[in-house]
C-alpha cells in the first residue's frame, strides 16, 4: 500500500496533485515537480447571487528557473480555464 503524503489531508487532490486557492490566486501541481499550473481569477460574475470566475489568467511556471511564466492565455470561466491548465501541464511534465 502506498504511503500517504506529508501533507495529504491538507489540500484538496484532483488527479494526485494539490489544488491550493488562496484569494483570487489558485496552484495547481507539486512544487517539486519541474512545472505547476497558476490561475489568477481577474473577474467575477453573479450567477444565482453567488460570484463566480469569470476572466482568468492561465500560467504554467518553471519551478526550476525561479518560477518564470513559460506558457500563458487567458479564458473565461473556471472550467474552460482549469481544463487548459491541467492539459498544459500534464504536456509539460510529460517532456
Amino acid at each position: 500500500m502506498a504511503e500517504p503524503k506529508k501533507d495529504e489531508g491538507k489540500y484538496l487532490y484532483y488527479k494526485g496533485l494539490p489544488l491550493v486557492r488562496e484569494g483570487n490566486v489558485i496552484y495547481y501541481g507539486n512544487m517539486d515537480d519541474d512545472y505547476v499550473l497558476l490561475m489568477t481569477i481577474m473577474t467575477t460574475k453573479k450567477y444565482m447571487g453567488r460570484d463566480v470566475p469569470d476572466m482568468i489568467v492561465i500560467q504554467i511556471l518553471s519551478t526550476k528557473e525561479g518560477m518564470k511564466i513559460v506558457k500563458q492565455d487567458v479564458k473565461h470561466g473556471f472550467y474552460e480555464a482549469f481544463d487548459t491548465g491541467v492539459i498544459w501541464l500534464e504536456r509539460m511534465l510529460a517532456g
